[in-house]
């Protein structure tokens, strides 16, 4: 089928692969290089658009920025209509203090920030594979909140089958429970190790050319489609916080730092930013390269409470070292280093640990009543650590929470003697039956699961 060429061309951060319209970026997942897809360039979003923010609903700025993305591969009438059934839920700022805000994205289906970017893919790679007649197998890689937001988003999409991979002991009850109990075309895997092992074996299946047979596409963050969306609230935030064109402080808890680069592109895109305050948890692989220009993975990852930061090698840093004019390949190795000096000045980063973590969510609780569960606790505290050595004076700044506190129910009944409101969306999973595989950390094994499962 003939297309349109997008106006946008991705490439790769390794710098190997040709390069693609946003369509093929979508379906690949990862470029033929073991590199991440960037947009050779950035749209931007003019001051006057920006200003028309103020009176536009979730799902219209949505359609506004994405399109950008979309132009010459997706209508506009479609992607609107789109941005209306993905995003059909609220998303709370919820004022603390001064001009200090939290904006909790947990209120979708999974409730995890992962639903915003994991539910408008869906809807995208359907569309673009219902046009090509195609089938797809997504497979991705969990530290927690991924595997259920991609599972919940693509359940029962025809064309696609979804395999999850996750750590074992290191996804809580409720996060296992919203991926290995919906069946159909969703298939989970509890791996016996640690995140990076299920996404080392992931990226290694993309570029193995035994499983060529089958159509493979990832939903991690590898994939720019998660990206793009998850740019989204960061302006939905701007628009609501700030007053014209004044900058806003952003706080983004991360492991895999997927969620951080849709605040990065969304800066890019021309949205007025102060500084990224960039928490991390005691897998602290990022601030240590920021504060000593070497970087070095932890290996095995740290297992902490807030399990979905659980990263030694974030994916995402080689798409943040390419913005600044270096090269990161997937294992780690730094071939050229990207500008330090200004990453920096554009980035706070700071490591917190699960002590000081549990802290925070009592803290938070008795000084502002703000229930946060550990992955917003960690964001939470590294706020704190940056306002105390750059004070905020009269800006907005907004600190995201990214998962509903009731799937942590034993933290914060631990903590705080208290148990968190259980939403709808978490409500039923407790009497639901789980159906997954189990296997060891060894890519041959995992291969010929493949081959078993997803050929003839």
């Amino acid at each position: 089928m003939t297309t349109a060429i997008s106006k946008l061309a991705f490439t790769s951060t390794n710098e190997a692969a040709p390069a693609v319209d946003l369509r093929e970026a979508l379906l690949q997942g990862q470029a033929p290089d073991k590199g991440l897809y960037l947009p050779d360039r950035f749209p931007t979003v003019s001051q006057d658009e920006l200003r028309t923010f103020r009176g536009m609903e979730y799902h219209e700025i949505a359609a506004a920025v994405i399109g950008k993305y979309t132009e010459g591969v997706l209508e506009p009438k479609l992607l609107a209509q789109l941005c209306r059934e993905a995003y059909d839920f609220p998303v709370p700022l919820e004022h603390v203090y001064d001009r200090v805000h939290v904006m909790r994205l947990d209120q979708g289906p999974t409730a995890s920030f992962k639903d915003f970017a994991a539910r408008m893919m869906a809807r995208l790679i359907g569309h673009f594979i219902a046009e090509e007649k195609r089938e797809l197998v997504i497979l991705t890689a969990t530290s927690g909140d991924t595997g259920s937001a991609v599972a919940s988003a693509f359940h029962g999409v025809k064309g696609i089958r979804v395999l999850v991979l996750f750590p074992t002991d290191e996804v809580s009850n409720r996060q296992r429970k919203q991926m290995t109990t919906l069946g159909e075309n969703i298939r989970t895997v509890a791996i016996d190790g640690k995140f990076d092992d299920c996404q080392d074996m992931v990226k290694r299946a993309f570029t193995d050319s035994a499983l060529d047979a089958i159509p493979l596409s990832s939903a991690n963050s590898i994939n720019i489609g998660r990206l793009i969306p998850q740019s989204v609230y960061y302006f939905y935030a701007w628009s609501r916080l700030t007053k014209d064109m004044e900058p806003l402080v952003i706080c983004t808890p991360s492991g895999n730092f997927g969620n951080m680069m849709g605040a990065v592109f969304a800066r890019e895109m021309g949205m007025p930013v102060k500084r990224i305050v960039v928490p991390v948890n005691e897998n602290d692989e990022v601030p240590v390269y920021l504060r000593t220009d070497r970087y070095s993975k932890i290996e095995p990852s740290r297992a902490c409470i807030s399990n979905a930061m659980n990263v030694g090698n974030p994916s995402n840093l080689a798409r943040l070292a390419a913005i600044y004019g270096g090269r990161i390949d997937a294992p780690g190795n730094v071939h050229r280093q990207p500008d330090l000096e200004a990453m920096r000045h554009d980035f706070f980063a700071v490591s917190v640990t699960d002590e000081a973590t549990r802290a925070t969510i009592k803290s938070a609780w008795e000084k502002h009543k703000l229930l946060l569960e550990p992955h917003g606790a960690v964001g939470w505290r590294g706020f704190q650590s940056y306002i105390d050595e750059e004070p905020l004076g009269d800006l907005p700044a907004v600190v995201i929470e990214t998962a509903h506190p009731a799937k942590f129910p034993e933290e914060i009944e631990r903590t705080l003697d208290l148990s968190p409101d259980v939403p709808v969306s978490l409500s039923k999973l407790d009497k639901l039956d789980e159906d997954f595989d189990r296997m060891d950390a060894d890519y041959d094994l995992f291969k010929r699961y493949l081959l078993a499962n997803y050929t003839g």
